[in-house]
């Protein structure tokens, strides 16, 4: 890191044509050393979370063994190059008491992030303020957006609603309020906008007319680039080279995909299908996760790789069956393997996204290094819909608060008790969270 006595600050954007591009952190932005230290020791911790649906083939996905020296199992293969920044939590329950039957999807995808039970009604909307918008709540003082909340499957049209209850608690996992489902949003094209700047609206007509007039955000912005890079020493400049480069790749993949959807994917053809490309699309919601981290737009990101009761299709992978109904797989092998290909898939886009927060600098580390990253599901075996020993996986360093490379094993623990020591580390301190009973022992996360 260079160390002078003149800075950048902070909060320095590129501004061009209505367009307002963030910038990461760069060296120059710290101005002495004693700023230096202080930010080391002490880096932006973020938070997220990525949300898989419907269960999994538990066999094979849980370790047998505890400890460092725990197998990677097929499901968690695709993590072996982070084997030593993941860490596999199990013992930990959705339920911790036994409750009436039913509604174990709206369940799972609910109580993921509040720790509250939806009521058993089809327009009554009342559980708990899920725990990314606590934080959001206060990593928000600092960011231009509190929190991002994202998918691959819109809400509004993929899959099913759990009988008896209403379709935001299979839609979401993320809740303002008791009342207040937050909806998620699939559109790479919007996301970007809402990140690097827009025409104040969504509407396909305006924004058809501000791409016309501004090709694309770097274009608007190129004389202010120019200026900027003759100013930045060396390291600035390869980080803000590789920085717009990531931003005119993403924009570049979007427009792509926008053409090739109105050609190939006439959306009264595939109103509740998936993208031509599902792993393009996915990399796409993936990077700009990244991107929002990288220029710290946010620091709480959610993200569901599909809905509960999501009947997404995987070809690509030799499964073209719909995903729910073969979770319910009733003993039969083929349909227990091809739940299981789903899964490891899955898992090898978590891994994707592990690898391009590993490789974006942030501060002395990665950003990966600092994050605090929950992958998981809100039921453990797909056909019994058991809320019982959920499979989650904690990615990152958290800023040194989390220890990867090991299997650790709770025993009858609620995921409120984890969800209350995670939040412990963003400073935001509470007695109680939904039905927690507690807080893990935080030196077993971190020993």
């Amino acid at each position: 890191m260079i160390i002078s006595k003149k800075a950048i600050p902070r909060r320095t954007v590129l501004r061009g044509m209505g367009a307002v591009l963030a910038l990461p952190l760069f060296d120059s932005m710290v101005p002495a050393l004693s700023a230096w230290q202080k930010t080391a020791a002490k880096p932006v911790n973020r938070f997220g979370v990525y949300y898989v649906p419907n269960g999994m083939i538990m066999k094979n996905y849980l370790p047998t063994a505890v400890g460092a020296n725990y197998e990677l199992t097929p499901t968690l293969g695709p993590l072996a190059p982070f084997r030593d920044d993941v860490l596999v939590v199990s013992g930990l329950n959705s339920l911790p008491t036994r409750e009436r039957p039913g509604g174990a999807h709206a369940k799972a995808s609910t109580r993921f992030l509040t720790n509250v039970s939806p009521p058993t009604s089809e327009t009554w909307l009342d559980v708990g303020i899920s725990m990314d918008q606590i934080l959001a709540n206060e990593t928000g003082k600092y960011t231009q957006l509190p929190s991002l909340e994202l998918s691959m499957e819109s809400g509004e049209t993929s899959g099913a609603c759990d009988t008896g209850y209403a379709c935001p608690y299979t839609s979401t996992i993320v809740w303002k309020s008791a009342n207040t489902p937050l909806p998620t949003q699939n559109n790479p094209r919007v996301v970007f906008e809402r990140l690097f700047g827009d025409a104040g609206t969504t509407d396909p007509k305006v924004r058809a007319a501000r791409m016309r007039q501004q090709k694309s955000i770097l274009d608007s912005v190129t004389e202010e680039v120019a200026h900027m890079q003759g100013a930045l020493p060396a390291s600035d400049r390869v980080k803000l080279t590789e920085y717009l480069s990531a931003i005119r790749d993403v924009e570049q993949r979007i427009q792509l995909a926008e053409a090739q959807a109105g050609d190939e994917l006439p959306l009264v053809e595939h109103p509740a299908g998936i993208p031509g490309d599902w792993e393009a699309h996915m990399k796409l919601m993936l990077d700009l996760q990244v991107l929002a981290y990288q220029c710290d737009l946010t620091r709480v990101i959610t993200f569901m790789v599909g809905r509960e009761h999501s009947g997404m299709t995987y070809p690509q992978i030799g499964v073209p069956d719909s995903h729910h109904p073969i979770s319910h797989y009733a003993g039969e092998l083929e349909k227990i393997e091809k739940v299981a290909k789903i899964n490891a898939y899955h898992m090898k886009m978590f891994a994707y996204y592990l690898e391009r927060l590993k490789a974006t600098p942030d501060g002395d580390g990665s950003l990966l290094d600092h994050m605090t990253m929950m992958y998981g599901a809100g039921i453990a075996d797909s056909n019994s819909h058991d809320p019982y020993d959920i499979p989650i996986v904690m990615a990152g360093k958290g800023t040194g608060f989390l220890k990867g490379g090991r299997h650790i094993r709770f025993k009858d623990v609620p995921l409120a008790n984890l969800h209350l020591t995670l939040m412990d580390q963003f400073g935001v301190t509470m007695d109680k969270f939904g039905d927690s009973t507690g807080r893990v022992d935080v030196k077993i996360l971190s020993l």
